[in-house]
């Protein structure tokens, strides 16, 4: 079996209450899904993309020292990642300079991950969990 990466994307949150919450209490809830196993919240996760080592190695040696390559590489060093709000502008500018350089797959690999940075842009709650499966 070879090596895999996959990015999985937050697919709906779920809450141990019944109760519906109000849309005055919109930001507080966003904070407490964001602290959520401490309060009874659990991320449920679909697979959205993934690619080969192979790729995902292309991907990582195209880009540019400096801080977009050292988030992506930390799938490497700790066999996953989170990318949040807090990355989609690092992310998508680093991503968008190396795409002509590299061919169709890695392109559509990029392509598919910056919809998915630019939908994290508009909803702050979604998020990424990437992978590293053996």
């Amino acid at each position: 079996m070879s090596d895999e990466i996959v990015f999985y994307r937050l697919n709906a949150k779920v809450l141990e209450r019944a109760e519906d919450i109000p849309e005055s209490s919109k930001q507080v809830v966003y904070y407490s899904l964001a602290i959520g196993h401490h309060i009874g919240v659990f991320d449920c996760f679909r697979p959205m993309l993934g690619c080969s080592r192979e790729l995902w190695s292309r991907l990582l040696g195209a880009l540019p020292q400096g801080e977009a390559r050292r988030k992506l590489e930390g799938l490497e060093r700790f066999g996953e990642i989170t990318v949040d709000r807090t990355h989609t502008h690092l992310l998508a500018p680093a991503l968008a300079g190396i795409r002509e350089d590299l061919g169709d797959d890695a392109r559509a690999w990029i392509d598919q991950f910056s919809e998915a940075l630019a939908a994290i842009d508009a909803e702050p709650a979604i998020y990424l969990m990437g992978r590293r499966l053996r």
